[in-house]
Protein backbone atom coordinates (compact mmCIF):
# COMPACT_ATOMS: atom_id res chain seq x y z
CA UNK A 1 0.00 0.00 0.00
CA UNK A 2 1.52 3.55 -1.11
CA UNK A 3 0.35 6.40 1.29
CA UNK A 4 0.32 9.99 -0.56
CA UNK A 5 -0.50 12.76 1.63
CA UNK A 6 -1.56 15.41 -0.77
CA UNK A 7 -1.85 17.96 1.27
CA UNK A 8 0.88 17.66 3.43
CA UNK A 9 3.16 16.97 0.68
CA UNK A 10 2.30 20.04 -1.47
CA UNK A 11 4.18 21.85 0.43
CA UNK A 12 7.15 19.91 -0.60
CA UNK A 13 6.96 20.59 -4.27
CA UNK A 14 4.26 17.82 -4.88
CA UNK A 15 2.66 17.95 -8.45
CA UNK A 16 -0.03 15.92 -9.11
CA UNK A 17 1.42 13.96 -12.33
CA UNK A 18 4.11 12.89 -9.60
CA UNK A 19 1.56 11.67 -7.14
CA UNK A 20 -0.03 9.35 -10.23
CA UNK A 21 3.41 7.84 -11.14
CA UNK A 22 3.99 7.24 -7.52
CA UNK A 23 0.18 5.38 -7.28
CA UNK A 24 1.39 3.52 -10.09
CA UNK A 25 4.39 2.19 -9.16
CA UNK A 26 5.45 -1.54 -9.17
CA UNK A 27 7.14 -2.19 -5.71
CA UNK A 28 7.80 -5.16 -3.91
CA UNK A 29 5.99 -6.04 -0.53
CA UNK A 30 8.19 -4.41 2.28
CA UNK A 31 5.48 -2.92 4.78
CA UNK A 32 3.76 0.43 3.97
CA UNK A 33 5.16 3.25 1.54
CA UNK A 34 5.33 6.89 2.07
CA UNK A 35 5.65 9.22 -0.46
CA UNK A 36 8.57 11.88 0.52
CA UNK A 37 11.16 13.94 -0.99
CA UNK A 38 14.89 13.90 -1.25
CA UNK A 39 15.86 17.15 0.72
CA UNK A 40 19.70 15.99 0.79
CA UNK A 41 22.01 13.12 -0.52
CA UNK A 42 25.01 12.16 1.33
CA UNK A 43 27.55 8.97 0.96
CA UNK A 44 25.13 5.91 2.32
CA UNK A 45 22.26 8.04 2.93
CA UNK A 46 19.65 10.49 1.88
CA UNK A 47 17.19 13.35 4.18
CA UNK A 48 13.62 13.17 3.28
CA UNK A 49 10.63 15.24 3.93
CA UNK A 50 7.24 14.40 4.16
CA UNK A 51 5.53 18.16 4.31
CA UNK A 52 5.50 17.85 7.62
CA UNK A 53 9.07 16.75 9.08
CA UNK A 54 12.05 15.83 7.83
CA UNK A 55 14.15 12.65 8.63
CA UNK A 56 17.25 10.56 7.47
CA UNK A 57 16.68 7.46 5.27
CA UNK A 58 19.13 4.32 3.58
CA UNK A 59 18.46 3.68 0.03
CA UNK A 60 18.17 -0.07 -0.67
CA UNK A 61 21.28 -1.52 -2.06
CA UNK A 62 19.59 -2.86 -4.72
CA UNK A 63 17.82 0.36 -5.93
CA UNK A 64 21.31 2.21 -6.05
CA UNK A 65 22.78 -0.95 -8.33
CA UNK A 66 19.72 -0.45 -10.71
CA UNK A 67 20.51 3.28 -11.23
CA UNK A 68 24.10 3.01 -11.56
CA UNK A 69 23.55 0.31 -14.41
CA UNK A 70 21.62 2.95 -15.94
CA UNK A 71 24.23 5.89 -15.52
CA UNK A 72 21.87 7.39 -12.73
CA UNK A 73 22.09 8.02 -8.97
CA UNK A 74 19.13 9.51 -6.46
CA UNK A 75 19.10 13.33 -6.68
CA UNK A 76 18.36 15.88 -4.24
CA UNK A 77 14.68 17.10 -5.23
CA UNK A 78 13.95 13.25 -6.16
CA UNK A 79 10.41 11.43 -5.09
CA UNK A 80 10.80 8.03 -3.45
CA UNK A 81 8.64 5.44 -1.66
CA UNK A 82 10.21 5.06 1.65
CA UNK A 83 9.23 2.48 4.23
CA UNK A 84 10.37 1.98 7.70
CA UNK A 85 11.88 -1.48 9.09
CA UNK A 86 11.30 -2.93 12.47
CA UNK A 87 13.29 -0.74 14.49
CA UNK A 88 12.57 2.27 12.93
CA UNK A 89 14.98 2.80 10.47
CA UNK A 90 13.85 4.38 7.24
CA UNK A 91 14.28 3.32 4.01
CA UNK A 92 14.08 4.17 0.40
CA UNK A 93 12.56 1.06 -1.57
CA UNK A 94 11.76 3.19 -5.20
CA UNK A 95 12.55 6.02 -6.59
CA UNK A 96 9.84 8.39 -9.04
CA UNK A 97 10.39 8.58 -12.79
CA UNK A 98 11.36 12.33 -12.11
CA UNK A 99 9.83 15.05 -14.24
CA UNK A 100 12.72 16.95 -15.13
CA UNK A 101 16.10 16.17 -14.20
CA UNK A 102 19.58 17.46 -14.48
CA UNK A 103 22.61 16.36 -15.13
CA UNK A 104 26.29 17.15 -16.55
CA UNK A 105 29.06 15.23 -17.43
CA UNK A 106 32.80 15.45 -16.07
CA UNK A 107 36.10 15.22 -17.14
CA UNK A 108 35.80 11.73 -18.56
CA UNK A 109 32.48 11.23 -20.04
CA UNK A 110 30.69 10.30 -17.06
CA UNK A 111 27.22 11.59 -15.93
CA UNK A 112 27.11 13.27 -12.98
CA UNK A 113 23.33 14.03 -11.53
CA UNK A 114 22.76 17.31 -10.52
CA UNK A 115 18.88 17.85 -9.13
CA UNK A 116 15.66 16.28 -9.80
CA UNK A 117 12.36 17.58 -10.64
CA UNK A 118 12.43 21.55 -10.77
CA UNK A 119 10.50 24.06 -12.81
CA UNK A 120 13.08 27.40 -12.87
CA UNK A 121 16.67 28.10 -12.84
CA UNK A 122 17.77 30.91 -11.29
CA UNK A 123 21.01 30.97 -12.82
CA UNK A 124 22.54 33.41 -10.31
CA UNK A 125 25.83 35.69 -11.20
CA UNK A 126 27.71 38.73 -9.96
CA UNK A 127 27.26 41.78 -11.85
CA UNK A 128 31.08 42.60 -10.09
CA UNK A 129 33.78 40.35 -11.56
CA UNK A 130 32.03 36.91 -11.30
CA UNK A 131 29.79 38.21 -14.43
CA UNK A 132 30.27 35.95 -17.59
CA UNK A 133 27.74 35.80 -20.53
CA UNK A 134 29.34 32.61 -21.64
CA UNK A 135 28.64 31.20 -18.12
CA UNK A 136 25.35 31.81 -18.27
CA UNK A 137 24.63 30.43 -21.61
CA UNK A 138 25.79 27.30 -20.64
CA UNK A 139 23.77 27.20 -17.39
CA UNK A 140 20.84 28.15 -19.59
CA UNK A 141 21.45 24.98 -21.84
CA UNK A 142 21.89 22.91 -19.29
CA UNK A 143 18.28 23.86 -17.85
CA UNK A 144 16.40 24.36 -20.77
CA UNK A 145 17.75 21.05 -22.44
CA UNK A 146 16.55 19.00 -19.55
CA UNK A 147 13.11 21.06 -20.02
CA UNK A 148 13.51 24.00 -17.29
CA UNK A 149 13.05 27.25 -17.48
CA UNK A 150 15.61 29.53 -17.08
CA UNK A 151 16.03 33.21 -15.07
CA UNK A 152 19.43 35.01 -15.11
CA UNK A 153 19.54 36.63 -11.44
CA UNK A 154 22.17 39.25 -11.61
CA UNK A 155 23.21 39.79 -8.22
CA UNK A 156 25.80 42.13 -6.29
CA UNK A 157 23.91 45.14 -8.45
CA UNK A 158 24.31 47.26 -4.73
CA UNK A 159 27.85 46.68 -5.31
CA UNK A 160 28.26 48.38 -9.12
CA UNK A 161 27.35 51.34 -10.28
CA UNK A 162 23.97 51.95 -11.79
CA UNK A 163 25.60 52.91 -15.81
CA UNK A 164 27.76 49.32 -15.46
CA UNK A 165 24.51 47.23 -13.86
CA UNK A 166 22.81 48.48 -17.00
CA UNK A 167 24.95 47.94 -19.49
CA UNK A 168 25.40 44.07 -18.44
CA UNK A 169 22.16 43.49 -18.25
CA UNK A 170 21.62 45.35 -21.63
CA UNK A 171 24.04 42.95 -22.66
CA UNK A 172 22.74 39.76 -21.56
CA UNK A 173 19.41 40.72 -22.71
CA UNK A 174 20.56 41.33 -26.14
CA UNK A 175 22.29 38.20 -26.30
CA UNK A 176 20.76 35.53 -24.42
CA UNK A 177 17.67 34.15 -25.92
CA UNK A 178 14.06 35.76 -26.15
CA UNK A 179 12.05 34.65 -23.18
CA UNK A 180 14.67 34.41 -20.64
CA UNK A 181 14.28 37.12 -18.18
CA UNK A 182 17.39 38.57 -16.82
CA UNK A 183 17.08 40.36 -13.30
CA UNK A 184 19.82 42.48 -11.20
CA UNK A 185 19.15 42.52 -7.41
CA UNK A 186 20.67 43.00 -4.22
CA UNK A 187 20.66 39.34 -2.78
CA UNK A 188 20.64 40.38 0.91
CA UNK A 189 17.59 42.99 0.28
CA UNK A 190 14.74 41.38 1.38
CA UNK A 191 12.56 43.71 -1.36
CA UNK A 192 14.49 40.90 -3.75
CA UNK A 193 12.08 38.28 -2.67
CA UNK A 194 8.61 39.38 -4.12
CA UNK A 195 10.51 40.19 -7.57
CA UNK A 196 11.20 36.46 -7.56
CA UNK A 197 7.68 35.71 -6.53
CA UNK A 198 6.47 34.56 -9.80
CA UNK A 199 8.74 31.89 -9.57
CA UNK A 200 7.73 30.73 -5.72
CA UNK A 201 4.17 29.69 -5.98
CA UNK A 202 2.63 26.74 -4.37
CA UNK A 203 4.46 23.29 -5.83
CA UNK A 204 6.86 25.08 -7.89
CA UNK A 205 10.40 24.08 -7.19
CA UNK A 206 13.84 26.39 -7.72
CA UNK A 207 17.41 25.58 -8.22
CA UNK A 208 20.19 27.89 -7.67
CA UNK A 209 22.60 27.71 -10.31
CA UNK A 210 26.34 29.74 -10.30
CA UNK A 211 29.16 29.67 -9.87
CA UNK A 212 31.35 29.87 -5.85
CA UNK A 213 30.57 33.04 -4.55
CA UNK A 214 27.79 34.06 -6.99
CA UNK A 215 25.53 35.00 -4.08
CA UNK A 216 23.46 31.39 -4.15
CA UNK A 217 23.11 30.67 -0.84
CA UNK A 218 22.65 34.55 0.48
CA UNK A 219 19.48 34.72 -2.18
CA UNK A 220 18.45 31.45 -1.01
CA UNK A 221 18.51 32.89 3.11
CA UNK A 222 16.95 36.26 1.19
CA UNK A 223 13.89 34.06 0.45
CA UNK A 224 13.77 31.85 3.31
CA UNK A 225 13.91 34.87 6.21
CA UNK A 226 16.83 33.24 7.44
CA UNK A 227 19.92 32.59 7.87
CA UNK A 228 20.05 29.23 7.08
CA UNK A 229 23.07 28.77 4.80
CA UNK A 230 26.33 29.44 6.04
CA UNK A 231 27.88 32.78 2.97
CA UNK A 232 31.57 33.50 2.97
CA UNK A 233 33.67 36.65 1.58
CA UNK A 234 34.91 36.36 -2.34
CA UNK A 235 38.66 37.00 -3.26
CA UNK A 236 38.99 40.60 -4.21
CA UNK A 237 40.84 39.58 -7.29
CA UNK A 238 38.45 37.86 -9.05
CA UNK A 239 35.09 37.94 -7.14
CA UNK A 240 34.89 33.92 -6.75
CA UNK A 241 34.01 31.98 -3.82
CA UNK A 242 35.27 29.23 -1.93
CA UNK A 243 32.90 27.13 -2.15
CA UNK A 244 31.12 27.63 1.22
CA UNK A 245 27.93 25.39 0.32
CA UNK A 246 29.32 22.17 0.39
CA UNK A 247 26.29 20.12 -0.64
CA UNK A 248 23.01 20.71 -2.75
CA UNK A 249 19.91 20.94 0.00
CA UNK A 250 16.27 21.57 -0.54
CA UNK A 251 14.10 23.88 1.70
CA UNK A 252 10.58 24.51 1.81
CA UNK A 253 9.89 28.19 1.33
CA UNK A 254 6.83 30.29 3.12
CA UNK A 255 5.84 31.05 -0.09
CA UNK A 256 4.61 28.17 -0.72
CA UNK A 257 7.00 26.45 -3.10
CA UNK A 258 10.81 25.02 -2.59
CA UNK A 259 14.27 26.31 -3.59
CA UNK A 260 17.09 24.09 -3.75
CA UNK A 261 20.92 25.06 -3.02
CA UNK A 262 23.77 23.60 -5.06
CA UNK A 263 27.63 24.59 -4.81
CA UNK A 264 29.34 26.04 -7.36
CA UNK A 265 30.23 23.60 -10.23
CA UNK A 266 34.61 23.47 -11.01
CA UNK A 267 33.53 23.01 -14.47
CA UNK A 268 29.86 22.94 -16.61
CA UNK A 269 29.49 20.35 -19.31
CA UNK A 270 25.92 19.97 -19.76
CA UNK A 271 24.16 16.60 -19.96
CA UNK A 272 21.74 17.47 -23.70
CA UNK A 273 21.84 16.00 -26.79
CA UNK A 274 22.15 18.25 -30.43
CA UNK A 275 18.43 18.95 -30.25
CA UNK A 276 18.37 19.67 -26.89
CA UNK A 277 20.81 22.11 -27.23
CA UNK A 278 19.31 24.21 -29.65
CA UNK A 279 16.19 24.71 -27.19
CA UNK A 280 18.73 27.23 -25.77
CA UNK A 281 19.87 28.36 -28.73
CA UNK A 282 16.96 28.94 -30.44
CA UNK A 283 18.46 31.84 -32.39
CA UNK A 284 21.07 30.44 -34.13
CA UNK A 285 18.39 27.42 -34.82
CA UNK A 286 15.99 29.81 -36.96
CA UNK A 287 18.74 32.06 -38.56
CA UNK A 288 20.25 28.76 -39.80
CA UNK A 289 17.32 28.45 -42.24
CA UNK A 290 18.47 31.54 -43.95
CA UNK A 291 21.95 30.48 -44.47
CA UNK A 292 23.42 30.24 -48.46
CA UNK A 293 24.45 26.85 -47.85
CA UNK A 294 21.57 23.85 -46.54
CA UNK A 295 24.22 22.56 -44.45
CA UNK A 296 26.13 25.28 -43.40
CA UNK A 297 28.33 24.88 -40.42
CA UNK A 298 28.78 28.63 -39.03
CA UNK A 299 32.41 28.61 -39.70
CA UNK A 300 33.81 29.98 -43.10
CA UNK A 301 31.30 29.55 -45.42
CA UNK A 302 30.03 32.63 -47.52
CA UNK A 303 26.78 33.88 -46.87
CA UNK A 304 25.88 32.93 -43.70
CA UNK A 305 23.26 34.27 -41.80
CA UNK A 306 23.81 32.92 -38.27
CA UNK A 307 27.49 34.79 -38.39
CA UNK A 308 26.67 37.60 -39.36
CA UNK A 309 23.87 38.48 -36.88
CA UNK A 310 24.75 36.39 -33.73
CA UNK A 311 27.63 37.63 -31.66
CA UNK A 312 30.80 35.66 -32.57
CA UNK A 313 31.65 35.11 -28.25
CA UNK A 314 27.93 33.25 -28.41
CA UNK A 315 28.24 31.43 -31.55
CA UNK A 316 32.41 30.24 -30.39
CA UNK A 317 30.19 28.90 -27.35
CA UNK A 318 27.14 27.19 -29.26
CA UNK A 319 30.33 25.68 -31.05
CA UNK A 320 32.07 24.07 -28.63
CA UNK A 321 28.80 23.34 -26.65
CA UNK A 322 28.02 20.88 -29.92
CA UNK A 323 30.98 19.29 -30.11
CA UNK A 324 30.56 17.98 -26.45
CA UNK A 325 27.25 16.90 -27.33
CA UNK A 326 27.84 15.04 -29.87
CA UNK A 327 31.11 13.41 -28.31
CA UNK A 328 29.03 12.16 -25.57
CA UNK A 329 26.13 10.41 -27.80
CA UNK A 330 28.85 8.44 -29.65
CA UNK A 331 29.47 4.79 -28.77
CA UNK A 332 32.95 3.52 -27.69
CA UNK A 333 33.55 2.51 -31.37
CA UNK A 334 32.87 5.64 -33.23
CA UNK A 335 35.23 7.34 -30.20
CA UNK A 336 38.07 4.70 -31.03
CA UNK A 337 37.79 5.77 -34.40
CA UNK A 338 37.63 9.22 -34.04
CA UNK A 339 40.70 8.94 -32.22
CA UNK A 340 42.44 7.24 -35.21
CA UNK A 341 41.33 9.25 -37.58
CA UNK A 342 43.55 12.57 -35.32
CA UNK A 343 46.41 10.42 -35.23
CA UNK A 344 46.49 9.71 -38.80
CA UNK A 345 45.62 13.06 -39.71
CA UNK A 346 48.20 14.35 -37.32
CA UNK A 347 50.93 11.19 -38.29
CA UNK A 348 50.62 12.81 -42.16
CA UNK A 349 51.27 16.24 -41.18
CA UNK A 350 54.42 15.37 -39.27
CA UNK A 351 55.40 13.34 -42.55
CA UNK A 352 54.90 16.08 -45.06
CA UNK A 353 56.97 18.92 -42.85
CA UNK A 354 59.71 16.38 -42.25
CA UNK A 355 60.06 15.43 -45.72
CA UNK A 356 60.31 19.70 -45.81
CA UNK A 357 62.84 19.73 -43.63
CA UNK A 358 60.71 21.79 -41.30
CA UNK A 359 60.77 19.61 -38.20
Amino acid sequence: MIEIDFAALARAGLKPAVAQLAAAAQVEEGGELHLVRITEVHRDRVRVHDGRDECPARPLPRLERELADEGDALAVGDWVLAAADAYGQAWVRARVPPLTHLARRDGEGRRRTIVSNVDTALVVMGADGDFSPRRAERYLALAQGSGVAGVVVLTKADLVGEREREERVDELRGRLPRGVDVLAVNATDPATAPRLAPYLGAGETLVMLGSSGAGKSTLTNTLLGASVQATGAVRADDSRGRHTTRARSLFLLPQGGCVIDTPGLRSLRPDVDEQRLAASFDDIDSLAARCRYRNCTHGEEPGCAVRDTVDADRLRNYHRLLRDARRDTMTALERQRQVAGWKARSKSVRAWMKARGRV
